[in-house]
């Protein structure tokens, strides 16, 4: 297969891994399965890896799409020969393509149209040949009709000229080289659009290279471009692009060849750089939305994989002033038991009623865990929770509530919750998210989490696929408990999707809950393509067989009985007996069907069946002396919570409402290239303040302590 050789030698892969992986999308396999159980035929490739290949096969389906199109076209206009049709067939690149078809491609009428008719191709034609020694003179020939004077038909010749030069494949390939190497992105603030604390200030007169101009520099130009409040151009030095192109087609440089220099002048201004700038306003766009929707994803995945703190009951609260805070008891699985408001802070100032209502509700409701939303009031709730009695096992955590206000409001809410308002909804889901983040987040639209950048910029499509993927990812890492899990978390589940998460849940709901794994082909639908898919990364706590509630496949069962068997035991006392797993010769179980890397894996979980690879959630204090923007002082050194990950530098709640930066030259005592080297989100850090400014409402740290 072509497409393999060309991704293998792209990718840097080895060719009969990439074809073993494509082979498997075309049999339906997700990434996920694919990267955890078909090590073997793919020679271990990883997700990333995967996922890069999906990504490349399609550029490449993208291309033949277009070059059958391409061939189609040109063959219609019966323009098409043999050397031409090599030439469009050898293309591995979309602008090598487009070039040879621009040519032939329906254009508005031009200039050179006009040109044409009035007669005068056969004087450019002749100019472009560099055979006219005198063509003043040789113009002459041309005044008839509308042609009244050798100045005119000399324009018009030029005009066909420069139509030719601008279709030339070496013309605009010149002319892109140049850009490669030399184009500057710059930008100038429009008049009237100054304002000093304007968020684009840095933009008002900006210019650099663009081949070294980060992503997020160049979404940030564009959104200032398309708010109207600069101009922005993509270009390199017009004059050394205009001698490149000339060095091409002109033999010499006497007073014969000044048409066709004047025709190349012109062709490069209004033909040429327009669309060569266009093409890299669009690559460089391209770029930059690859680049921020990896951040995105990344950042979202790190969310996403949170600790959790399991199955506690916790007592959430959605903090406010003037409305109040919205409390919420919920059980071990998440489910309302209790909701009511209090009103600590000003204006009401009820405190000590407040703190005895919060202490009656731990006691009631035997409460294990506190989880404060961060929003407004948050803090205050924070240092009110902290002051009202409470049993010392009893822990508060502040979590982020970014996007509770989206689930709170949206349908999936309302049939859940369908006799209650949109705070009590609020306040469930910020205690399932210290619960189970990673249950919570996926009922909420990624980009409303608010851990990216310029999401609203990029391109949609591209961002809803990568940050889909991201979730599929995190889901499957995981694992979902068959019998708890939600149709939402369970769409996310490798084959199975959103029909058949809801048909999954109402079996279950008709029919109990599920006591093996096989039980599943018994769901209407669910047939033994998406029951090999799903079935590794569905748990059942309690199973009779305990290789339902790890990541061992069921395909692999047979395996393990054979391993328990050699060992004269059962399957349960393999599991978590390390002495017992340690001693199995797992090179004796290597067969055609399952190979080492399989067999290491399975090892490795009979050792800890099911592990939540999430670790445990942690308790996080900011300074008590620190609660505005205004307390905080240049030299400061304060704890810190990461909240988002960028290109350019990490920002940091430190507990005044107001996120700070770190610029990535500020994240370590080394240079740093990606943030991502350094710091994760939600990672606890020390941060010294180096710069307030209120007016912009700016905060800059350094981690350089």
């Amino acid at each position: 297969m072509q497409a393999a050789h060309i991704i293998s030698k792209g990718l840097q892969l080895k060719e009969s891994n990439v074809l073993s992986a494509l082979a498997l999308f075309d049999e339906g396999a997700t990434i996920p399965f694919i990267s955890r159980y078909r090590k073997e035929r793919t020679g271990g490739l990883d997700e990333v890896q995967l996922q890069a290949i999906k990504v490349f096969y399609k550029t490449l389906q993208d291309l033949e799409k277009r070059r059958a199109y391409v061939l189609e076209s040109i063959e219609e206009q019966g323009a098409m020969t043999p050397e031409l049709k090599a030439k469009l067939i050898a293309c591995q690149v979309l602008s090598e393509l487009e070039d040879l078809y621009f040519p032939f491609k329906t254009k508005r009428k031009t200039k050179a149209d006009t040109a044409r008719k009035l007669g005068l191709e056969p004087l450019a034609a002749a100019l472009m040949k560099q055979d006219v020694s005198d063509p003043e003179n040789y113009a002459q020939r041309f005044l008839r009709g509308e042609v009244v004077d050798t100045e005119m038909a000399l324009s018009g010749a030029r005009d066909i000229m420069a139509e030719w030069i601008s279709e030339r494949t070496v013309a605009r390939d010149i002319v892109r080289k140049h850009f490669q190497h030399s184009a500057m992105i710059k930008s100038k603030v429009i008049k009237g659009k100054d304002d000093q604390e304007s968020k684009f200030r840095d933009y008002f007169d900006f210019e650099e290279m663009l081949s070294r101009c980060p992503g997020y520099r160049v979404l940030a130009i564009r959104r200032a471009t398309e708010e109207g409040v600069i101009r922005m151009s993509i270009a390199p030095d017009r004059q050394s692009g205009i001698e490149r192109v000339e060095r091409y087609f002109v033999r010499q440089h006497d007073a014969s060849n000044e048409q066709l220099r004047l025709a190349i002048a012109d062709s490069y201004k209004r033909l040429l750089e327009p669309a060569i700038e266009t093409e890299f306003r669009n690559a460089s766009k391209e770029k930059a939305d690859i680049e921020a929707i990896n951040v995105f994803a990344e950042n979202l995945r790190q969310l996403l994989l949170a600790p959790p703190i399991g199955s506690k009951r916790v007592l959430a609260i959605d903090p406010g002033f003037k409305s109040g805070c919205k409390i919420v008891c919920l059980d071990e699985q998440g489910s309302l038991l209790h909701n009511e408001t209090i009103y600590p802070h000003p204006p009401q100032n009820e405190g000590k009623k407040a703190a005895s209502k919060v202490s009656t509700l731990v006691q009631t409701y035997k409460i294990e865990a506190i989880a404060i939303g961060n929003g407004t009031a948050g803090r205050e709730t924070e240092r009110f929770i902290q002051s009202v009695h409470l049993p010392p096992d009893t822990e508060a955590y502040v979590v982020n509530e970014n996007g509770a206000s989206i689930y709170s409001a949206s349908s999936l809410a309302r049939a859940e919750f369908p006799n209650y308002d949109v705070t009590v909804r609020g306040s469930v889901s910020i205690g399932r998210r210290l619960m189970d983040p990673l249950s919570e987040l996926v009922k909420i639209d990624a980009k409303a989490i608010g851990v990216g950048q310029y999401q609203h910029d990029v391109d949609q499509k591209l961002l809803k696929e990568k940050l889909d993927a991201t979730v599929e990812s995190a889901v499957n890492k995981v694992g979902v408990n068959l019998n708890t899990s939600s149709e939402h978390l369970l769409q996310y589940v490798s084959g199975i999707g959103p029909k058949l998460g809801a048909t999954i849940v109402a079996h279950r709901n008709e029919n109990g809950p599920f006591e093996s794994r096989k039980q599943l082909l018994e769901v209407t639908g669910l047939g033994e393509k998406a029951y090999e898919q799903c079935a590794g990364f569905l748990r059942i706590a309690d199973a009779k067989n305990p290789l339902d509630n790890s990541a061992v496949h069921p395909e692999s069962y047979a395996v393990v009985t054979k391993m328990a068997k050699d060992l004269k035991c059962d399957i349960r006392d393999i599991v978590r007996n390390n002495e017992l797993i340690d001693s199995i010769p797992i090179d004796r179980y290597v067969s055609d069907a399952i190979g080492l890397p399989t067999l290491k894996d399975i090892v490795a979980e009979l050792k800890k069946p099911g592990r939540d690879p999430r670790g445990k959630a942690k308790l996080f204090e900011f300074s008590k002396d620190v609660r505005k923007v205004e307390d905080l002082q240049v030299g400061m050194i304060l704890p810190g919570i990461v909240t988002n990950i960028t290109r350019f530098g990490a920002f940091i709640d430190v507990g005044v409402k107001q996120d700070g930066l770190v610029h990535v030259s500020q994240l370590a005592d080394r240079f740093v290239s990606d943030p991502l080297e350094v710091v994760k989100l939600s990672q606890e850090v020390r941060v010294k303040v180096l710069e307030v400014d209120l007016a912009r409402k700016r905060i800059a740290f350094t981690m350089k302590i």
